[in-house]
């Protein structure tokens, strides 16, 4: 076993590419359910983002989403802790963390807005309070 400091710069980069998108990772919950029953959902990491970055990546998401059948996005957000918003007074505190400004920007965008049942917070295995959940509507 190695330890953290033999490390090599190229493993910490594959494995933070890995994190972001485990594909090899086998949910439990999903094996005694149907095909036909599993949501299909499109899963999306926002992590680096800049504010408008995000918002364009969000509309590009439902879009795509709505348009290829998918019920849901699992947006990750972060639960913005390390946000610097704090030392700038003018900016707000919420509404500059992605996860409090990505909801309000689909439900300001009229386009998006219908396209959406609903958004709501993630549950804790999703990733709580730094993933929003994204349920879309059919063509």
């Amino acid at each position: 076993m190695k330890k953290k400091e033999d490390i090599s710069d190229a493993e910490k980069k594959l494995w933070h590419e890995y994190l972001k998108n485990p594909k090899d990772i086998f949910d439990k919950e999903l094996e005694n359910k149907k095909p036909h029953e599993r949501p299909k959902r499109c899963r999306f990491d926002l992590h680096g983002f800049t504010l408008s970055e995000a918002n364009k990546k969000t509309r590009e998401l439902i879009i795509y989403c709505q348009e290829n059948n998918f019920k849901e996005i699992l947006l990750i957000t972060g639960k913005g802790l390390h946000s610097n918003t704090d030392q700038n007074t003018y900016v707000s505190k919420e509404l500059s963390k992605l996860k409090f400004a990505v909801p309000e920007y689909i439900k300001t965008q009229k386009d998006l807005s219908e396209k959406i049942f609903s958004i709501e917070s993630a549950q804790a295995n999703d990733g709580g309070d730094g993933a929003i959940i994204v349920k879309i509507k059919k063509l």
